[in-house]
């Protein structure tokens, strides 16, 4: 199934619940960070709190039938419920929308730099791509090419995953750039 597909598909809001919940799961799995972990562990009863219980083997049904999860059943009659690989692309399409850069208080004195050289088959996701870098924060200082003074890897290199565009898209840090002063006043950091 693909991006297209996978977007498609309708699911209420219990059914993006359970697929949160699965994805905290598998974050808690791969997190060694004990604080990352603690983080996780908190939002989850937060999440079950939301679930009506005679709703959840609807909604888990639904998934199944949606191709979002799969599920065994263990001899001693636990059910494991596990995300496909189209549930995992669903959740993070789902925070796709959500993405927000943070500030940092005090600025480490490197531009955060993205270049691209997308192609026209591509122009869909190009000009998403860039809506997007503008919609967060990010600076265009020419048409494929836009700054950012904070951290910003992790959340660029989701939007890079989710659109398909790593081999397109290059990320830079620069200490030195012509128009810095420019960019210091955009960004307010004089």
């Amino acid at each position: 199934m693909d991006s297209k597909e996978i977007k498609r598909i309708k699911i209420g809001i219990r059914e993006k619940q359970i697929l949160f919940l699965l994805m905290a799961g598998a974050q808690l799995l791969l997190t060694y960070n004990s604080r990352k972990k603690l983080n996780i562990l908190k939002s989850i009863p937060y999440q079950l709190e939301k679930i009506r219980k005679d709703k959840i083997k609807e909604a888990i049904n639904r998934l199944y039938h949606s191709k979002l999860i799969d599920f065994r059943e263990k001899p001693d009659g636990d059910v494991v419920l596990t995300l496909t690989d189209n549930g995992k692309k669903k959740i993070l399409i789902y925070n796709f929308d959500k993405i927000k850069l943070k500030k940092s208080s005090k600025w480490d004195g490197y531009w955060r730099m993205v270049i691209f050289d997308i192609p026209e088959y591509f122009k869909k996701e190009r000009d998403f791509f860039s809506k997007k870098l503008k919609e967060m924060g990010f600076y265009s200082i020419q048409k494929s090419v836009f700054v950012y003074p904070y951290e910003c890897k992790n959340e660029l290199d989701f939007m890079i995953e989710i659109l398909n565009l790593r081999k397109f898209v290059r990320f830079i840090l620069v200490k030195e750039i012509d128009i810095d002063l420019h960019l210091r006043k955009i960004f307010k950091l004089i």
